[in-house]
C-alpha cells in the first residue's frame, strides 16, 4: 500500500487541479482519457513482461489545462521491435479511443453563438483535422460571424487530442519515437532529426511555446535506445498499425493549438522593432 500511496495522492491532486480549472465533467472526461492512454502502457508493458511504473500524475492547477499529464518509469529493457511498438501505440491509442467520442457528445451539447457574444476572457482553440470532422458532422457549417463555445466535454476531449499529438512526435523516446524506432530500426534517427529541425523551425516562426518542448525533450534525449533484439522486424499487421498511428498524429495535431498565445520569432522581432515589413 505504501508504494500505490504516491500514485493515488498524484491522481487525487490532478483530479482537483483539472476540476479548479474546467469543472467536474471536464475533469472527470480528461482523467478519463489520460488514464486510459497511461494504462495502455501499462498494460501492454506487463504482456511484454516490460517492468514498469504505475502512471505518476501531474497536477498543474493552472489554465488552459489543469495538469501537465503523466508519465510512467520502465525498469527494463524493451526486449524487440514487436513489443515497442505495442508499448508505443497502446498509449495514444487508448486515449484516442475516450477522446473521439467525448468530443463527439460534448459537441452535440456545444452550441454556435455570434462573435460578438463571446465572453472577453474566451480561449480561442485551433482544430486538428480530426475534431474538424467530427465538428462538421455534427454542427455542420458554422455561418459567417459566429463560433463554438465548446461544451467542457469537447474540451476534455480537444486537450485529449492535443496530448495524444505531443506524445505521437516521431523524436526520441516519446511514443512517436517507440513507433518510427519500431517501424525503422536505426534509420529513424534521421527522422527524429529531421523532426526536431522542424519542431525548432515552428518554434522560431509559428509559436516559441514549443521551445518549452524542445527544451523537455532535449533533457530526456532525443535519440532512442535499441530493444535487446534489434533485427528481428515486426509482422505486417503491425507496420500497418504503426503506420496508421503515423496518420492518427498528423489527425490530431495542431502547429498554433491557441491562436491568442501564438508568437513567433517575426513577431518577436516586430515587438523589438527590429522587423518592419
Amino acid at each position: 500500500m505504501r508504494k500505490l500511496l504516491p500514485h493515488i495522492l498524484l491522481f487525487c491532486l490532478t483530479v482537483g487541479s483539472t476540476f479548479l480549472i474546467g469543472g467536474p465533467v471536464y475533469s472527470i472526461t480528461l482523467m478519463a482519457i489520460l488514464l486510459a492512454h497511461e494504462m495502455g502502457h501499462y498494460l501492454l508493458s506487463k504482456h511484454h513482461r516490460v517492468s514498469a511504473s504505475l502512471p505518476y500524475f501531474i497536477p498543474f492547477p493552472f489554465p488552459p489545462f489543469g495538469t501537465l499529464g503523466a508519465i510512467i518509469k520502465s525498469k527494463s529493457p524493451i526486449p524487440n521491435r514487436k513489443a515497442l511498438l505495442d508499448i508505443g501505440v497502446s498509449g495514444p491509442l487508448g486515449g484516442l479511443f475516450l477522446a473521439l467520442p467525448a468530443i463527439g457528445f460534448g459537441l452535440l451539447l456545444s452550441k454556435p453563438i455570434p462573435v460578438s457574444q463571446l465572453p472577453p476572457q474566451t480561449i480561442k482553440l485551433s482544430s486538428p483535422p480530426f475534431f474538424s470532422l467530427i465538428q462538421k458532422l455534427i454542427l455542420g457549417d458554422i455561418p459567417e460571424g459566429y463560433d463554438v463555445i465548446l461544451h467542457p466535454m469537447a474540451y476534455a476531449g480537444w486537450v485529449g487530442l492535443f496530448v495524444t499529438a505531443l506524445n505521437l512526435l516521431p523524436i526520441g523516446q516519446l511514443d512517436g519515437g517507440h513507433v518510427m524506432y519500431a517501424l525503422f530500426g536505426p534509420k529513424s534517427r534521421l527522422i527524429f532529426k529531421w523532426a526536431m529541425i522542424g519542431l525548432m523551425l515552428t518554434a522560431l516562426f509559428v509559436n516559441l511555446g514549443w521551445l518549452l518542448l524542445i527544451v523537455l525533450i532535449s533533457s530526456l534525449g532525443w535519440r532512442h535506445p535499441p530493444p535487446l533484439d534489434d533485427l528481428t522486424p515486426l509482422d505486417f499487421k503491425r507496420k500497418l498499425l504503426g503506420i496508421a498511428t503515423i496518420c492518427v498524429f498528423f489527425s490530431s495535431f495542431t502547429p498554433v493549438p491557441f491562436p491568442q498565445w501564438s508568437f513567433g520569432l517575426k513577431d518577436l522581432l516586430k515587438e523589438l522593432g527590429i522587423w518592419s515589413l
